[in-house]
């Protein structure tokens, strides 16, 4: 038997060609004069490098903070202006009425009611003083056992609110769930007209509410505020975003197990959704307890309107209790945020509302 020869296609360069090689041409470079350094230079070397990373480090530092502080002041006088008001109501609360009267008679004087013409706004500059000169409860006691009228305006304000919380929350968990499940293409629609509903201002919808709670003769009753609060779409809307981020495999092995649309709903959905439905409730409450315009419009009876009504109908002397009712008028959802604002954070954060 003969040896196979090989015989290369292409010609080996030889260490020549290589040299002469247009890229990297050795020619070109000059020769190295390698240099060794003791053990001290070599620490010395190395000690430079050190300080130099920590001079940097302190330079990044330094400028971290610095822009922190700035931030840190920019966001603490946002704050301050923005808390003032509920402060300055807190503590004129407990001034008497003369001595409000005094510090804020430039406003009061200025008003078209009392001023001799109504393009005058302010004739002098008020006194915002944040401690009273005497604390004075008396239009604490006149608010809360001399003048019942106030207590019952501010529980007309928890009998229509409540009721409207807890009613949404039970129809946009359900309306949510049923969203988040089905799957077919007219659910788009169906939730983008619930979108459009939800981006008109609820003026628009004022009238026809007015109409129709005339038409079942619901007018000047709790119920034509309460049944339209009931099936806003702000809490369908919230809550279908949020079930829809809860993973199938769940729910697929919820039914291998056995378990029916009732059980998946109340045991998987549910404590799944509590952050979200603690956020759609304190939402909720702070938006409902706030409203002037549907007890105006639907709610003849001033027996029956709330405190939020209410609070703009008291007379020029009694201001102090003014302050003192709107201190009490805003202590429930002050409560209620401070409360749940971990869950009002990560139920917005997590449902992907911008």
């Amino acid at each position: 038997m003969k040896r196979n020869e090989i015989t290369p296609l292409n010609p080996i360069p030889s260490r020549t060609q290589e040299e002469n090689h247009d890229h990297g041409s050795i020619r070109d470079l000059k020769e190295v004069e390698i240099v060794r350094l003791s053990d001290e230079e070599l620490e010395k070397m190395h000690e430079k490098g050190r300080a130099d990373a920590k001079r940097r480090k302190r330079v990044r530092s330094a400028v971290g903070r610095f822009w922190t502080t700035i931030g840190f002041i920019i966001a603490f006088i946002v704050a301050l202006f923005a808390l003032m008001p509920i402060v300055l109501t807190i503590l004129d609360s407990f001034m008497s009425t003369d001595e409000i009267k005094t510090n804020y008679s430039a406003v009061y004087n200025s008003l078209s009611s009392t001023a001799a013409e109504a393009k005058v706004y302010l004739s002098s500059t008020p006194k915002l003083k944040m401690i009273p000169d005497m604390v004075s409860f008396s239009q604490y006691k006149t608010l809360l056992f001399l003048s019942p009228t106030y207590l019952l305006k501010f529980w007309n304000s928890v009998a229509l609110v409540v009721p409207i919380v807890l009613g949404q929350i039970l129809v946009g968990c359900l309306a949510s769930y049923s969203f988040a499940r089905y799957r077919r293409k007219r659910r788009e629609v169906l939730f983008f007209s619930y979108v459009i509903l939800m981006l008109m201002p609820f003026q628009v919808t004022l009238v026809p509410n007015y109409l129709i709670a005339n038409h079942l003769g619901i007018y000047n009753t709790w119920w034509a505020i309460i049944l339209p609060g009931v099936f806003s779409t702000f809490s369908i809307f919230l809550l279908s975003k949020y079930m829809r981020q809860i993973p199938s495999s769940y729910i697929e092995a919820a039914k291998l197990d056995g378990a029916n649309e009732w059980n998946i709903f109340t045991k998987i959905c549910l404590p799944m959704c509590k952050s979200a439905i603690y956020a759609m409730a304190i939402l909720l409450f702070i938006d409902y307890w706030n409203m002037v315009e549907q007890p105006l419009i639907l709610l003849e009876d001033s027996g029956k309107q709330p405190l939020s009504v209410f609070l703009s109908q008291i007379n020029a002397s009694e201001v102090g209790v003014a302050f003192a009712a709107s201190f009490i008028f805003m202590l429930p959802p002050l409560l209620i945020f401070l409360y749940g604002e971990q869950y009002l954070v990560e139920g917005i954060s997590r449902s992907g509302i911008k």
